[in-house]
Formats: C-alpha cells, sequence, structure tokens
C-alpha cells in the first residue's frame, strides 16, 4: 500500500445569501405585521367571536322573496355586464400600448439585427419610455379610485365602473403582453429572418402566433378577477350588486345581504366555469 496521503475533494461552502434573504423578509414581516396592530388573539378571543357569530346569525336565512330575487338577478346581470365591457376596453387600450412599450418590437432585438436605426433610435425610445409611462399609471390607480373619479366625470351607474376597470385593467394587461411580446422564442424569428422574411412577416408569422394564446390567457383571467372587482365598485356608486350590497348594509338589510351574496358566489362561480371551458377550447 503507497503510504501517500489521500486528498478527499474540497466541498464548496453553500452561499450565506440564500439564508441572509430569508432572515431579512422574515424581519421584514415582523415589522410589518406590529406596524399594522396584527393581533391573532384578538382576533380569536371570546368577545370577537361571538360578534362575529351573532352577526353572522342575523344573515339566516337569506330573503328569497321575489321581489329581493329580482334585485339580485338584475344586479348580477349589471355586474356581469360591467365586468365583461370593462375587460373588453382594457384589451383595447391594453394592445397598442403593449406593442409600442415592447423594447424588441421598436428599436432593438432580432427585427432591428440587419439595419442600424442611428438617430432615428431616440424618438422610439422617447415613444417606449412614454408607453411604459402610461401603463405604469393605469395600473398604479386601484380600480376604485379610477370609479371616484368617473363617477364625479359621467355620473353614477355603470358606466363609471366599465370605465375604472378599463383603465386598471388595461395597464395591467399592457405590462403582461409586453412582457409575452419580449419574451417569444427566438428560434422561429431566425429561421423567418434567415428566409428573407421582413419585419412585418416576422411580426405576423412568428411573434403573433406565440404571443396570441398568452393574451388570450391572461385577458381571461383578468376578467374573472374583474368579476370580483366590479362588485366591489358598486359601494361607490358604480352600479351592479355592489350597489345594493352597500345599501343593504348601510339599512340593516342582513337577510337582503345574504341573498346578495350569495348571488355574487354564484356569478363568480359561473364565470370560472365559462372562463376555464373558453380556455379549453381556444388556447
Amino acid at each position: 500500500m503507497s503510504g501517500r496521503a489521500v486528498t478527499l475533494p474540497h466541498r464548496p461552502r453553500g452561499s450565506p445569501w440564500p439564508w441572509l434573504t430569508v432572515g431579512f423578509l422574515a424581519a421584514l414581516v415582523g415589522w410589518s405585521a406590529r406596524g399594522t396592530g396584527v393581533d391573532p388573539a384578538a382576533l380569536a378571543s371570546g368577545e370577537a367571536v361571538g360578534e362575529m357569530w351573532a352577526y353572522a346569525s342575523r344573515l339566516f336565512p337569506p330573503d328569497l322573496s321575489a321581489p329581493v330575487l329580482r334585485e339580485a338577478a338584475s344586479g348580477a346581470v349589471g355586474t356581469f355586464a360591467i365586468s365583461l365591457v370593462g375587460t373588453g376596453l382594457a384589451v383595447v387600450i391594453a394592445l397598442p400600448l403593449a406593442f409600442v412599450a415592447t423594447r424588441t418590437l421598436l428599436f432593438e432585438g432580432i427585427l432591428y439585427a440587419r439595419e442600424e436605426l442611428g438617430w432615428r433610435r431616440y424618438p422610439r425610445i422617447a415613444l417606449y419610455a412614454l408607453a411604459k409611462g402610461v401603463l405604469n399609471l393605469l395600473r398604479t390607480v386601484p380600480e376604485i379610485v379610477w370609479a371616484l373619479i368617473f363617477v364625479f366625470a359621467v355620473g353614477l351607474g355603470p358606466f363609471p365602473g366599465v370605465l375604472a376597470l378599463g383603465f386598471h385593467t388595461g395597464g395591467v394587461l399592457g405590462k403582461l403582453f409586453g412582457e409575452v411580446l419580449e419574451d417569444v422564442a427566438s428560434e422561429p424569428l431566425e429561421a423567418l429572418q434567415a428566409g428573407g422574411a421582413s419585419r412585418a412577416a416576422i411580426l405576423a408569422y412568428g411573434i403573433l402566433p406565440q404571443a396570441l394564446p398568452q393574451f388570450l390567457a391572461y385577458a381571461l383571467y383578468r376578467w374573472e378577477v374583474n368579476i370580483r372587482a366590479a362588485a366591489i365598485l358598486g359601494f361607490v356608486g358604480a352600479g351592479g350588486l355592489g350597489q345594493r350590497i352597500h345599501i343593504a348594509i348601510s339599512l340593516f338589510l342582513e337577510h337582503q345581504l345574504l341573498t346578495l351574496i350569495l348571488a355574487i358566489y354564484l356569478l363568480v362561480t359561473l364565470v370560472d366555469a365559462l372562463s376555464a371551458w373558453l380556455r379549453r377550447r381556444i388556447i
């Protein structure tokens, strides 16, 4: 046997950054909980549980009288219409802004591999920055704030709710659509370019076929979200079930309130099922 010492392979030490990151996030959550006064013990106290149970018990049974059911059905139809038209308006807003807010379509990437834009690059960069700023503004302002603005502008009713959902969701979808356009696979685009395809042909036959299924998936998802948002917008006078729920809470009509809550649940369940069916059929 050789007397030569055997050297064991060196095991690199793990990086401390994951643990430091976890520790920082835990400290941040703890600081936030302290600052917001989160107190699980108060929520689980006998007095709090008793108050919640007393209020919940006053909701039953739901009011199933014909006038209340008609009001609930009318509100559900209004909420459905607000969410649908608002989402359609959002897509109309998002699509052109997304194309302008995508660097690889405007001034860099494979579409411009054959041509140097020179000074023409700077106006395009300015247009890109403007579109990004508009999208940031649209999605930064919450739906309910947009609704308040449009209630003052156009009055009470479903119209301000449609505008509020359209503007806010337009900002959200514009950002998502832009990310989809920037993340398309490059291999089909390179093949089209190698075959002599123009920019318009690369966009039509290489980029859009990859992006459209994701566009539809995101639009359907935001429609589901907007059903819930449309119900909340009614609290500021934007129509739908939310406005009726606000009235029921204000007038202590607990039995009618439960009926309206059940109507929202049924509406959300219906839209979720419809959205899932559309995804399976189209995407």
